[in-house]
């Protein structure tokens, strides 16, 4: 399992115009093949903060997402709307059971 883990920093305004972009991208995202998991959220101790978690089947499953036209659009919104900051990590994982509780 491939999972990306990032925080983007912006402010308000750029969160609101980025949007209708953001619900696209998590959308098809979800319908491409490989993809588990594709979310955004915003922070709520810190609105400024959108998190963003992916889960992708295979490395060669997210290197196809790059070359959608869907990611091509969504880097088109970025670049009009960019973001104060961004950290992006990219990890293998083996998925294991939760200790007890």
């Amino acid at each position: 399992m491939i999972v990306i883990n990032a925080a983007m920093q912006a402010d308000a305004n750029t969160i609101d115009a980025m949007k209708d972009a953001i619900a696209k991208m998590e959308t098809a995202s979800l319908a491409e093949a490989g993809c588990r998991d594709y979310c955004f959220s915003q922070e709520v101790s810190d609105p400024t903060k959108l998190r963003i978690t992916e889960r992708w089947e295979t490395m060669e499953a997210l290197a196809a997402h790059f070359a959608t036209p869907h990611m091509a659009e969504f880097q088109q919104a970025m670049a009009a709307n960019p973001p104060k900051g961004m950290e992006l990590f990219c990890y293998d994982a083996t998925e294991v059971d939760m200790p007890p509780r």
